[in-house]
């Protein structure tokens, strides 16, 4: 996605952040529902720099991006899908804004894993943190059925077998967190693929939380269900 550089209309600001279509933008400002700078923007046609642009909707405040990249504390009970099948998506936790602008996110979680999950409606950006070349490390803290031991840990090292794969799959970085926990560290974003791992070394994952993706580390003081925006993808991958 190429980010504009020039001054753009305020009608067009407001429809590319999803504020509705250029019919309704336009119709947001004509009655004096749109305010910049704390002064109301009564003309549709008038032009700001929209890249970090602080703005007022219907009186809710809202800072323009022209990149749409965020973090959100995924709870359990959500699917990362548009079209989720059992649980709602996890779309629904973020600002229809947001919404209309297509966020995908990068990767996914289970429904029953919580933790850091990035969004963003730039597809090169996805590629970019997912690709196996790019190497970008996930970090997870897991709770298992069973105590976890120095072999258990060997054994993800080095690498496991799982079905359908050709070759060992092993972490990037493995360490006991407690008599039945793991933090694991994965450069590969394969399919279920911490559960089945540590079913591989003979345990089964009970909870499972990803605490950091790249260098981003899942801010302490954001609840479950709560998001925020990140601040360009040097802030990911440096």
């Amino acid at each position: 996605m190429s980010l504009k550089k020039k001054p753009q209309r305020i009608d067009e600001i407001l429809f590319n952040q999803g504020f509705g279509t250029r019919r309704e933008c336009a119709g947001l400002i004509e009655v004096g529902l749109v305010r910049v700078g704390g002064a109301t923007v009564s003309d549709p046609g008038e032009t700001f720099m929209a890249d970090g642009l602080g703005i007022e909707v219907e009186g809710r405040p809202w800072v323009c991006h022209d990149l749409a990249l965020v973090l959100l504390h995924k709870p359990a009970g959500y699917e990362c899908s548009q079209k989720p099948s059992a649980w709602p998506s996890v779309m629904l936790l973020l600002p229809a804004a947001l919404r209309r602008r297509g966020l995908q996110p990068v990767g996914r979680l289970d429904q029953d894993t919580t933790g850091l999950l990035l969004l963003t409606d730039d597809g090169g950006l996805i590629h970019r943190f997912t690709s196996p070349k790019k190497q970008v490390p996930k970090v997870y803290e897991i709770s298992t059925d069973r105590p976890v031991d120095a072999r258990q840990v060997e054994q993800l090292l080095f690498g496991v077998m799982l079905d359908d794969e050709p070759m060992p799959v092993r972490a990037e970085g493995c360490e006991i967190t407690g008599t039945h926990a793991l933090r694991l560290t994965l450069v590969q974003g394969k399919y279920h693929q911490v559960k089945r791992m540590v079913a591989a070394v003979g345990n089964h994952v009970t909870a499972l939380h990803r605490s950091s993706f790249g260098k981003l580390v899942l801010p302490t003081d954001l609840a479950p269900g709560q998001w925020a925006w990140v601040e360009g993808p040097q802030a990911i991958t440096g």
